[in-house]
């Protein structure tokens, strides 16, 4: 009986020890859990190097789509679509412009003048917003003072066409001077001549769509090219040259890089020689209607 108590003590107490190492385990692994729950709370989301400019979150708000010019930020300059709407309506596919019946559309050609007066360029617009805006004004001008006074075989028979300070922009009254030479050709794009159109047989086509900001340099190059191109205009081959008098009379805008010829070769499909022979062609005013 004595023995069997001692060997009842002894288990009892081998229990005990064995359940406080269980205990002491157990206790250890709950710790370590409950610090590392802690260290996982109080981390920080790992954050990218840079991040991506164009997502903005900010508090519980829906990520914000920015960009450096998207097509909506650059529409807000001014928007040319009632000038493409006009143009679409009166102009040809080969630029044959249909004044008879672009003068019953005079009110919505007046509209748009009104909306180029109340929209003028500011510090904010790229130089393609300020190129687009004043090639789509010279071009609006040219047509509306041509209507003024149609029917009329040439712009030439308008006494000064190009002196006529007609449309208001903003406080100050233009003429198609000013905007040609103190504006477009200061901005030192020489293509702009292929895109500003005086209405007359030998300037380069009228487009039938608005140049706008977003595809600019492509619509420049394709009237470029275009001009280049059009026999009735230029003749060119390797060795010898016959151009439309714009490059005589703009001849330092199209040096700006280089020589003509260096131009040339930029925008034509035939490699001209550096020594080709040039002349110009007489230049036919007639309307191009």
């Amino acid at each position: 009986m004595k023995y069997l108590k001692l060997i009842t003590f002894f288990i009892f107490i081998a229990s005990c020890s064995n359940a406080k190492r269980i205990s002491e385990t157990t206790l250890n692994q709950t710790l370590k859990t409950l610090k590392t729950a802690d260290s996982i709370r109080g981390q920080k989301r790992p954050v990218p190097e840079t991040i991506p400019e164009a997502l903005v979150v900010s508090g519980n708000s829906k990520p914000e789509v920015l960009g450096t010019e998207t097509e909506n930020e650059i529409s807000k300059s001014f928007n040319h679509d009632s000038w493409t709407d006009l143009l679409q309506k009166h102009v040809s596919s080969q630029g044959i412009v249909n004044y008879k019946r672009f003068k019953t559309d005079r009110k919505a050609l007046l509209n748009y003048i009104t909306s180029l007066g109340k929209n003028t360029p500011n510090g904010s617009w790229s130089k393609e917003e300020k190129l687009a805006y004043w090639i789509n004004t010279y071009n609006a001008f040219t047509i509306d003072l041509i209507l003024r006074y149609y029917p009329i075989k040439s712009i030439k028979d308008i006494k000064a066409p190009w002196d006529q300070r007609l449309w208001k922009l903003g406080n100050k009254w233009y003429n198609l001077n000013e905007i040609e030479h103190q504006i477009l050709r200061k901005m030192d794009e020489p293509r702009i001549h292929f895109a500003i159109v005086c209405g007359s047989f030998s300037c380069p086509k009228s487009q039938n769509e608005a140049y706008q900001a977003l595809n600019l340099d492509k619509q420049l190059t394709h009237v470029t090219k275009e001009f280049l191109s059009d026999s009735n205009r230029n003749e060119i081959s390797k060795n010898s040259l016959k151009l439309s008098k714009i490059f005589q009379w703009f001849s330092k805008d199209f040096k700006q890089d280089g020589d003509l010829i260096d131009f040339l070769n930029t925008y034509s499909d035939i490699i001209i020689s550096a020594k080709a022979k040039k002349s110009f062609k007489d230049y036919n005013w007639d309307l191009n209607d």
